[in-house]
């Protein structure tokens, strides 16, 4: 959904990136911790790629606790060796995004060394790791500048980037050699072609081209969250709608809905009117959203500042978990999914904690550990957990056993023979 010189990434959430290269390029990006897990993996996919891109820019939750991502960002021995073994193994290149850390001079070490260790392109999110969410705040050019200037390999630039201008402003202030966007390429697909096209005519493209290569409903559903963002919040009906809609054509019916409303709303729109909640353009036309701060969340739910301190956004929604009409629009599609289903914390059934790392532990195992902990306890001490269903200690019995049975079934002759030894000898000692 883009022209010209783009550099295309087959990722999820579609981060393109406009670059001097003059072939569209594709990168297949893979999350691992793990120097001999991470290559044989990407030995599947280099024939269908031309290189292999490391994420170590996830701040998410779930790259935390996967320990991967920009949750490795301290292990440069553990990056060092993964680069290294991909370079030697692979047909393909290498390259790396990264998040930076707080200070310069640290984030250019750390870009040096990635270089040094065989990374042939490095894309620098212009944020640290805590900046995420509501949190996330402006990305730092002045980082990536610095990384630009101490390396070699060409450097891509990820963060800040809500239009075209943004991508010139950022090539000219940085000098890199291509810019990246997520989140604005999201709500407007036309972003590197400089337009701000309707929204409705972007989503019927996007359909044409799902219904082309198919792919699973929760991902076109958030696709076009996203994209009718700012229509979504004029017309709620709709939101819901989206939500619940299970088959693609019922999401085209959604599109179609949209489209009536808006050029109803069109045709009803007085001379000079000027979009409002401050958007620089009418809420049916493909523009950037920018998220709002802990303060501006804050003043929207009524809470001062001087309120026990500005709270983050997990401390609003479990505030509006106590009230039954006030839930997260997450919840409330939950809500529709199991009307019986309840988010009161105090009805959350509580778990006994795993001895070795806090997560739920299992109520029969022989450890007090979680399946996690306790798998790795079984298999060092050989032993069995019933309770997590870990027989190693039986299975390792069993499998003596059989190959003792293997041993007496390739070599029958040796018991057989020793017989007849011991027979002759008797009969010779009795004819004596």
């Amino acid at each position: 959904m883009c022209s010209g010189r783009a550099y295309v990434r087959n990722v999820s959430y579609c981060e393109l990136a406009l670059s001097f290269f003059p072939l569209a390029t594709i990168r297949h990006k893979f999350c691992a911790n793990d120097p001999e897990v991470f290559v044989q993996a990407a030995m599947l996919a280099q024939d269908y790629c031309d290189a292999i891109d490391l994420n170590l820019g996830c701040p998410q939750m779930i790259a935390k606790r996967g320990h991967y991502g920009a949750f490795l960002q301290e292990e440069w021995d553990l990056l060092q060796r993964m680069i290294l073994l991909a370079n030697e193994k692979l047909s393909v290149p290498i390259t790396c995004k990264i998040r930076v850390f707080p200070e310069i001079d640290k984030t250019v070490k750390y870009a040096q060394m990635l270089e040094k260790a065989g990374c042939q392109l490095l894309t620098v999110h212009g944020r640290t790791k805590e900046q995420k969410g509501p949190l996330a705040g402006v990305a730092s050019w002045e980082h990536i500048q610095a990384v630009r200037k101490a390396v070699s390999i060409p450097v891509f630039a990820n963060g800040n980037i809500q239009c075209l201008s943004d991508v010139e402003e950022c090539i000219r202030k940085t000098g890199v050699h291509g810019v990246m966007s997520a989140e604005g390429n999201l709500h407007n697909p036309a972003l590197f072609e400089g337009r701000n096209p309707l929204v409705w005519e972007m989503a019927e493209e996007y359909l044409e081209i799902v219904q082309k290569y198919p792919c699973p409903l929760s991902y076109v559903r958030a696709h076009l969250f996203k994209l009718w963002h700012h229509t979504l919040q004029v017309y709620q009906q709709l939101r819901e709608e989206l939500a619940k809609v299970k088959t693609l054509e019922g999401i085209a019916d959604v599109n179609r809905e949209l489209k009536l409303r808006c050029q109803e709303e069109i045709a009803n729109q007085k001379e000079g009117e000027k979009p409002k909640e401050g958007l620089p353009f009418f809420h049916w036309i493909c523009q950037p959203y920018i998220r709002p701060g802990p303060k501006e969340r804050c003043k929207e739910n009524g809470i001062s500042g001087t309120e026990k301190g500005v709270r983050g956004k997990r401390a609003l929604e479990d505030e509006e978990d106590r009230s039954s009409e006030l839930l997260s629009k997450n919840k409330q599609k939950k809500k529709l999914r199991n009307p019986n289903k309840s988010f009161d914390p105090s009805l959350k059934p509580k778990y006994a904690k795993c001895d070795q790392c806090g997560n739920p532990k299992g109520n029969k195992c022989v450890f007090n550990m979680c399946r996690g902990c306790c798998k790795k306890r079984a298999f060092k001490e050989t032993a069995d957990c019933p309770g997590h269903g870990l027989l190693f200690k039986t299975k390792y019995e069993k499998s003596l056993l059989w190959q003792s049975s293997q041993r007496e079934i390739q070599n029958p002759e040796i018991s057989w023979r020793g017989e007849v030894d011991v027979g002759e000898t008797t009969l010779t000692e009795g004819g004596c």
